[in-house]
């Protein structure tokens, strides 16, 4: 992930409702959720759902699929961990790997 896709996706999740949602779809996992329960679950109207679940999309936090009559929306777990690794890509001055250290034991060394 480079600096701008970043900063999307930082801007997309600074709004409350859409970083509920992002939270919301990774719990459900890799099959997702359908649109209407989404807006169910954060009891918002089917426009503002649909609002908020575009924004992030573009973001390239989630994505979209039609199963039947239904769009369903799942979280995209490969950006969500590379915004992470761009966060920690650099830690401790890259004495360590967060991916698999402690930083706290590296680093005090």
């Amino acid at each position: 992930m480079n600096e701008l896709q970043a900063l999307d996706a930082f801007a997309s999740l600074s709004q409350e409702t859409r970083l509920r949602i992002v939270r919301l779809l990774v719990m459900a996992g890799p099959d997702g959720m359908p649109a209407g329960a989404v807006g169910e679950a954060m009891g918002a109207s089917s426009s503002k759902i649909s609002f908020h679940l575009s924004h992030l999309e573009r973001a390239g936090l989630i994505q979209s699929r039609r199963e039947a009559r239904s769009i369903i929306y799942s979280a995209v777990y490969p950006a969500l961990s590379g915004l992470i690794e761009f966060l920690m890509k650099d830690c401790c001055q890259g004495r360590c790997d967060p991916a698999v250290d402690t930083c706290s034991e590296t680093c005090e060394a």
